[in-house]
């Protein structure tokens, strides 16, 4: 199982979530940050640091969010985004 970033994260990204990441799993792009599901441990470090709530283990996200799951695989393991453990300011 891996965690997943979903909707309320996009056009926001708050980055207190990579902070606390053991594994560096987040991934950066211009509007949210994404979970890589082969670098995520499972250890749920990020799920309270996440002020907006968009963090879900992946068999616990919201119905009219589960396509998240994939967006953030494809995001992740594109190679074409940057890893991110350090805290940006929010764009909302």
């Amino acid at each position: 199982m891996t965690y997943t970033v979903c909707e309320p994260c996009v056009n926001c990204r708050y980055t207190d979530c990579v902070v606390v990441c053991p594994v560096e799993a987040f991934h950066l792009d211009d509007n949210a940050v994404w979970i890589n599901p082969e670098t995520c441990i499972d250890c749920d470090a990020c799920v309270p640091e996440c002020p907006v709530e968009a963090i879900f283990p992946e068999d616990k996200v919201p119905d009219e969010w589960t396509h998240y799951t994939a967006i953030n695989a494809e995001k992740s393991l594109s190679g074409l985004l940057p890893i991110i453990s350090e805290k940006l300011d929010p764009l909302c």
